[in-house]
């Protein structure tokens, strides 16, 4: 358990919380713990998937606006954004899920963290929004690529130009969060949802988030279906998807080993 990022494994889903009351802003030694925190579990072979949350009623408030006021330059403030957006590229090439929980307010740079992640369950109750023009600046985390990405070019400009709040019945309708679940549900139907995942092949799972994530960036289908190609031929190798197939025929649950 860190200063600011606390972990629990249980079931092969590793929650990790952001501790950083009040409002869990992203200040920079919490994005350094974060990152820290992502390393060990890589390599934690009893951690298969990642949910994502916050402390108390806040997800993530945004990022740390005491030290955004010290910037001074351009300089000063492509700095502080590269750190913020290696740390969230880290998130979404991590080779094992990682799902947002949405427990309440997720704004700035806490809804920049939020699309990072493989998935988000947000909560009918959370505020969402990119309300950095608000502040004169843009979204520096990546806000303004994942969110058109996600939601289309059209509506990513009218949130984050207006930096209006965002309904989460909205969100879920234009992509942008995958499930609107009660409030006191959040946490454990994210939970849920990655233990579901968890027992599936670790093979499997890695290369379906590279197939996903690298096809995407592919210029055409025909270089994004070669990036699946490999990756089906990848899971070929793997003892599993023998056992999978093999459990099929015999009209049983497999039993997977992740090798």
């Amino acid at each position: 358990m860190g200063q600011f990022v606390n972990v629990s494994v249980d079931s092969k889903v590793a929650t990790v919380t952001i501790n950083n009351p009040p409002v869990n802003v992203l200040s920079p030694d919490v994005l350094k713990e974060l990152e820290s925190t992502l390393d060990e579990l890589r390599d934690n072979k009893d951690a298969k998937v990642v949910v994502l949350t916050g402390t108390g009623p806040v997800f993530i408030a945004g990022a740390d606006i005491k030290q955004m006021a010290l910037i001074q330059s351009a300089a000063d403030g492509k700095k502080a954004a590269g750190e913020g957006q290696r740390v969230f590229l880290k998130i979404e090439r991590f080779e094992k899920p990682v799902i947002a929980a949405i427990n309440g307010v997720c704004l700035g740079g806490g809804m920049e963290l939020a699309m990072a992640c493989h998935m988000r369950m947000c909560s009918d109750r959370a505020r969402l929004g990119q309300p950095e023009i608000n502040l004169g600046i843009i979204p520096g985390f990546g806000g303004t690529q994942r969110m058109s990405r996600l939601v289309g070019r059209g509506k990513a400009l009218e949130w984050i130009l207006t930096g209006d709040n965002i309904a989460p019945q909205d969100a879920k309708a234009l992509g942008l969060v995958n499930h609107v679940v009660p409030e006191a549900e959040v946490l454990r139907q994210a939970q849920g949802l990655a233990k579901k995942i968890a027992l599936k092949p670790a093979a499997a799972i890695a290369q379906t988030l590279k197939a996903v994530r690298d096809g995407l960036d592919q210029p055409a289908m025909e270089s994004a279906m070669a990036v699946e190609l490999e990756g089906f031929g990848k899971c070929c190798e793997s003892p599993d998807m023998k056992e999978g197939i093999k459990a099929f025929v015999e009209k049983r649950q497999p039993q997977f080993t992740d090798r």
